[in-house]
């Protein structure tokens, strides 16, 4: 079994090599600052119809609960900035501008898991991409690889907010990094811009009032108190990201199964496509999340 120091080092270099963005490791342990502001939120109901969110809560909170014997949380970011950024009549979040990215991430989690096996010794692990009661966020402030910004997303200095975050927790010890300093500043472009009012405050988010929770995690019909604010988003938004300062430094991403899908490209009336044609062209999409009677929704309630 290699030492602590080898044994971080080959992880985060093998991790870099199959093509994450960045790496950070945290000690696997109860998250105590967000344990209160969780369950705030949720009293509140700030998280609308995604009732999942109450369950598991210890495991949200403490991961050997939900891996026993974890010592470790590794996480991960992988840029999905677009080369182009598209100016269409109907708007979709630049993360689903390509290919959905769970089974991209997984495949790369469970070959380093494998590499980690082989080079270290019998280690156990599980990766994580939105899979299961894991507070990627608060992981990834953890081990030093973000901060979180007013929006409440997580913020890379000199990179920006766009990326993808997923864990691998060890039953490994590892060198452990430390949590780095919150650039935001006075800013508030991201508050100041949201249409709903969903950031409510700095650092404060109703998440039943975001134009992302409205257009992909409600199944029921769009409150009629958002007319007119959707500013023609169909599936999630970008408006909190895209004026952020901290993004006029994000770069393309090299990661080919995030080219924009040719239907995204084409620009097309949403008003006419077929079921057929949304199967068709969204097949291996996030957007297929919504099914076909969903996205007509999003994209009707747009219009009005």
């Amino acid at each position: 079994m290699l030492n602590k120091s080898n044994a971080t080092s080959k992880i985060k270099q093998k991790a870099l090599e199959l093509g994450f963005s960045a790496v950070g490791i945290s000690k696997a342990d109860f998250l105590e600052e967000e344990a209160p502001r969780l369950e705030n939120w949720l009293n509140q109901g700030m998280h609308g119809e995604m009732k999942w969110m109450e369950n598991h809560f210890d495991m949200r909170l403490d991961p050997r609960k939900l891996m026993p014997g974890a010592k470790s949380v590794i996480s991960f970011t992988l840029n999905y900035y677009p080369e182009k950024h598209l100016n269409n009549e109907y708007k979709v979040s630049k993360y689903a501008y390509g290919k959905d990215y769970h089974k991209l991430i997984r495949k790369k989690l469970k070959h380093l898991l494998q590499f980690i096996q082989e080079e270290i010794g019998e280690v156990q692990g599980r990766g994580f991409v939105d899979s299961a009661p894991v507070l990627d966020k608060a992981w990834a402030k953890k081990s030093g690889l973000t901060w979180i910004g007013k929006h409440s997303n997580g913020i890379v200095k000199q990179e920006g907010s766009f990326f993808f975050l997923s864990e691998l927790i060890l039953d490994l010890e590892l060198d452990y990094d430390h949590p780095i300093q919150d650039h935001c500043g006075t800013c508030t472009q991201c508050v100041d811009a949201c249409p709903t009012d969903a950031i409510f405050e700095p650092f404060k988010v109703d998440g039943s009032k975001c134009i992302s929770y409205l257009t992909i995690e409600l199944k029921d019909k769009i409150p009629e108190e958002f007319k007119g604010k959707m500013e023609n988003w169909v599936f999630g938004c970008d408006i909190c990201q895209d004026v952020c300062p901290w993004n006029r430094f994000s770069k393309p991403t090299q990661e080919s199964s995030f080219n924009t899908l040719s239907i995204l490209k084409e620009d097309r009336d949403f008003l006419e496509i077929t079921e057929e044609i949304f199967n068709e062209a969204f097949l291996g999409s996030a957007i297929r999340r919504t099914k076909f009677e969903g996205f007509k929704r999003n994209v009707l309630f747009s219009k009005k």
